[in-house]
């Protein structure tokens, strides 16, 4: 398992687990976050940080520490 933060761009995989409680948790969650789900990697910004990822069809960015409390699997593993 891998950080989603670190999943290589042009990559996907499905979100096995979320290290996060409280408000973080419920707006991981709200935004598709849930094990299960297949993401996939898509651009970096300019500084690295924060990261898109597409997740149930939509672009969202995560900085560096929301997406290393999401762990996933890479796709096929």
């Amino acid at each position: 398992m891998v950080y989603l933060y670190n999943l290589p761009v042009g990559r996907s995989a499905v979100v096995t687990s979320l290290n996060a409680a409280g408000m973080t948790r419920r707006r991981m969650m709200d935004l598709g976050l849930v094990p299960g789900t297949e993401v996939e990697a898509l651009r970096y910004s300019p500084f690295k940080d924060p990261k898109a990822f597409k997740i149930r069809g939509a672009v969202i960015a995560l900085r560096r520490e929301e997406g290393c409390r999401v762990l996933v699997k890479y796709k096929g593993d």
